[in-house]
């Protein structure tokens, strides 16, 4: 789903993060990460304040988690497929997903956070599974919040690194091109020199044997 997500924040400001991001961990496709990678850009430059931006995005994250696991305990695997496929949840992903969901289980609540696509999935499959809504959401909220603040803090320091370098970067940009060009060029030069070599060493190899062979007959 395209939105410009950088517009959206300048005007619905913490409504609009959160909405996004609640929507996203019910199924519909919209991007989180990029939205809170933005957010920690707004942030440093005054928009938003670091603490209820954090709340806000874990929240809608949390929230969002617990309405997707009530519809997999609730409603179950036949429903979700039905409706998964119009968003992106089709049964080889929701297959993949319960395989590594079986074997680990909270490690999978924890981790697959961090794993766009795999994310919106996990809530589904602790309902569908029964576990614990309790454990669930004890692992669910710890990996919000360090996903968020992963995001967040992303943002902000890409912000002030362009802020400091980028008359640098755009000075120098030609020069870091020719280099790397340059660099590219000897990497190719003595990868071939390399295979040239070897391919020799093979042949006087191959031709030694041979006429040893041949002296011995």
């Amino acid at each position: 789903m395209h939105i410009d997500i950088q517009l959206w924040i300048q005007h619905f400001g913490y409504l609009g993060v959160f909405f996004i991001i609640f929507m996203e961990m019910v199924g519909i496709p919209f991007p989180a990460e990029t939205t809170l990678t933005l957010s920690g850009i707004a942030w440093t430059r005054g928009l938003f304040t670091l603490v209820p931006l954090l709340l806000t995005a874990s929240l809608a994250n949390i929230l969002g988690s617990t309405v997707a696991y009530e519809i997999g305990y609730f409603l179950g695997r036949p429903v979700i497929l039905r409706f998964g496929r119009y968003v992106g949840i089709t049964e080889a992903r929701l297959n993949a997903a319960d395989r590594q969901f079986s074997r680990f289980r909270t490690p999978v609540v924890f981790f697959g956070k961090f794993i766009a696509g795999i994310r919106i999935i996990i809530p589904y499959l602790a309902g569908i599974n029964r576990m614990s809504f309790w454990i669930f959401s004890l692992y669910n909220a710890i990996a919000t919040v360090a996903w968020a603040t992963l995001f967040i803090l992303l943002g902000s320091t890409l912000d002030v690194l362009w802020i400091r370098y980028h008359v640098l970067i755009r000075h120098d940009l030609g020069v870091s091109i020719s280099v790397l060009l340059l660099l590219v060029a000897a990497i190719v030069w003595w990868k071939v020199r390399s295979h040239h070599k070897k391919k020799q060493r093979e042949r006087e190899y191959a031709a030694s044997q041979a006429h040893q062979e041949h002296s011995s007959l």
